[in-house]
Parts: structure tokens; C-alpha cells; sequence
């Protein structure tokens, strides 16, 4: 079973009522450092897990041995999903906290030229999207589509993948991917 690091240090922290910037103040590390570990990106050594974990304060031993409490909401409207996004790109997220969740589902927004940058994400998992408006092409493994309202996609994550917002009006996406990413 992969840990969740990320997702778990996101619940901690929004458990004690700390923004990403008030604990990286804390600890002396940037708030991007923060924002890293918390979506997976990158994986703290033990030592710098321990120092960010001093901030909150918890024990390593309490931090992996917290269980997420089942959620118990079940309807969302729009103005409790949780954005996610910056810039260009708007990812409203059902679902506040996805601690313990296998899977992540999204809004997402793209504003004209919107990109998700010319170096391709990858990640574990599988993820796929319904587009709702707008046009996006979508690149999987170098292939290239570009995609219209109704149309979607589907493919395993570990395949480098890109997303750009072409033509002259927004795109929406109804997406999800398993397990949660952001």
C-alpha cells in the first residue's frame, strides 16, 4: 500500500488550523516546500519530516499512527468546493479534506492559453474527464487530440501528460483521478 505523506501532513496541519505559509514560517522552509510534500511531489527525509512536524506540534509516532475520521458528507454545492487552483487554471475539488480517500474529483477551468506546462506530469494512478465547454488538447505519451464538449479521456497517470486551453473561450472539465494527486 503507498502512504499518502502528503495527504496526511494536509489533514494534520488543517487539524491544528495552520495555513501552508503560517508552518512554513514555523519551520524555517518555504511555503513551495510545503505545497510539495502535501501534493506528493516530493518526499521529506525522516529528519525533515520530524522538523516540519515540531512546527505543528506532533510526534512522528502520533503522525503516522492518526487515522482520518470518515467523512460523513455526502452533497456538495458549488460554493463548498474547495479551489485548488492558481492562475490561469481553476481545479475545484469535491470534498474538502481527501485524507483516506481513494478517489479525487475535480472542476476544473481553463482560461484561454491556459497550460499545464510544457514539462509533462506524471504520477501514479489512473484519471479521466468529460469536457463541458471549450476545447482541450490533451497529449498522452507525445499523442495529441484535441478535445470538444462530450468528448473525453482515460488513461494510467504514469503516462506523461500535458492539458492546454485552445481557442478563444474557457474550457470546463469535469475530471477525476485515483488516488488523489493534489
Amino acid at each position: 500500500m503507498i502512504e499518502d505523506l502528503g495527504g496526511r501532513l494536509r489533514y494534520v496541519r488543517q487539524l491544528h488550523n495552520l495555513s501552508q505559509r503560517e508552518l512554513a514560517r514555523r519551520v524555517g522552509v518555504t511555503n513551495s516546500t510545503i505545497s510539495l510534500i502535501e501534493s506528493n511531489t516530493s518526499n521529506p527525509s525522516v529528519g525533515a519530516l520530524k522538523r516540519i512536524l515540531d512546527g505543528i506540534p506532533i510526534s512522528l509516532a502520533d503522525f503516522f499512527a492518526l487515522q482520518p475520521a470518515a467523512p460523513k458528507k455526502a452533497f456538495y454545492r458549488e460554493d463548498e468546493m474547495v479551489e485548488i487552483g492558481k492562475g490561469p487554471i481553476s481545479y475545484r475539488q469535491v470534498g474538502e479534506n481527501l485524507f483516506g480517500r481513494a478517489l479525487q474529483i475535480l472542476k476544473e477551468r481553463y482560461q484561454p492559453g491556459a497550460d499545464t506546462g510544457v514539462i509533462p506530469l506524471v504520477h501514479d494512478g489512473e484519471e479521466g474527464g468529460v469536457i463541458l465547454s471549450g476545447r482541450l488538447e490533451v497529449t498522452v505519451d507525445g499523442e495529441r487530440r484535441i478535445l470538444g464538449p462530450g468528448d473525453a479521456y482515460y488513461f494510467e497517470s504514469r503516462r506523461p501528460h500535458r492539458f492546454r486551453c485552445v481557442g478563444p473561450v474557457p474550457c470546463e472539465v469535469v475530471s477525476a483521478c485515483t488516488p488523489p494527486t493534489f
